[in-house]
């Protein structure tokens, strides 16, 4: 990678406007398309999502899990649209949510992240709740390889408050998160520039940042804020939530989007609505 992450996704969010596609291929979606939920049907279903997003937005996230339970299969089909997004120049963030100690962070980073990995993805999203310096081996793999991570802070569901508010001291866990994002970014943000290391922040997690008193301006993090469209974010809840951070945020939307299939050029019409929207209001 010749530049860093920070820089490729800032210019992407630039010239497609702040939208992240999902490629959540459930049951549900595939058998609504009228495709067999089998490792062929998968493939149809990925393959024409690559299709209308390559070149098209600023970045494809591809829920992992949907394609591991089909085995080795499915696992070959990612790469296979890491592979294809890749050669089209699209950025893409490969939502794993992986999270471990020591020689077992280091392999998942080396799987994920590594030049020789087989199919690696732009970015990684880890899970901190081992410890935030436990994901040290995946964070310094990232920036040295031009690469990026997303690290899970502030999430939408309920049970994550129990974990991610509780405090210590006057910090909250979700603070030393975006504490140590902050830490790493320095050096980007010195220079004007976003990260390499990116925060997950629910886009209807509503005013816990503001509750909890996280500056996220300050980060110098890319904000990937799942949960726009389907399931319930808008743009008056990211603005809520964001407020002056607006300029970090990639909004995720998967379910809303994917709805409009099976045809690409329906898909392609929902990227579009959906980036001009968020495009609006990240002005």
């Amino acid at each position: 990678m010749t530049e860093p992450f920070g820089t490729r996704l800032a210019a992407a969010m630039r010239r497609h406007g702040p939208l992240c596609a999902g490629i959540d291929p459930h049951r549900s979606l595939i058998e609504s398309w009228g495709l067999t939920y089998d490792v062929g049907g998968l493939e149809r279903f990925a393959l024409t999502c690559v299709e209308a997003f390559a070149g098209r937005v600023a970045a494809v996230k591809p829920q992992s899990a949907f394609f591991e339970v089909f085995g080795s299969r499915g696992v070959a089909v990612l790469e296979r649209v890491l592979a294809e997004l890749r050669e089209s120049g699209t950025v893409t963030i490969l939502d794993a949510k992986r999270g471990d100690i020591g020689s077992t962070m280091d392999a998942y980073a080396q799987a994920y992240l590594a030049p020789t990995a087989p199919s690696p993805a732009d970015a990684l999203t880890i899970s901190p709740f081992l410890g935030y310096e436990a994901l040290r081996p995946a964070i310094d793999l990232a920036g040295q390889s031009g690469r990026g991570v997303f690290v899970l802070a502030l999430t939408s569901n309920l049970e994550g408050q129990s974990v991610q508010h509780a405090r210590r001291g006057d910090e909250s866990v979700a603070g030393s998160i975006v504490r140590g994002a902050a830490a790493d970014n320095a050096a980007a943000r010195a220079r004007g520039h976003l990260g390499h290391v990116g925060l997950v922040v629910g886009a209807t997690v509503g005013p816990a940042v503001a509750e909890l008193g996280l500056d996220l301006g300050a980060t110098a993090a890319p904000v990937l804020a799942p949960g726009f469209g389907a399931q319930g974010g808008d743009v008056a809840a990211l603005e809520r939530t964001f407020g002056s951070a607006r300029g970090q945020v990639l909004a995720s939307s998967s379910r809303e989007i994917l709805a409009a299939g099976p045809e690409p050029h329906r898909l392609i019409d929902a990227v579009a609505r959906s980036a001009d929207v968020l495009t609006q209001w990240a002005r």
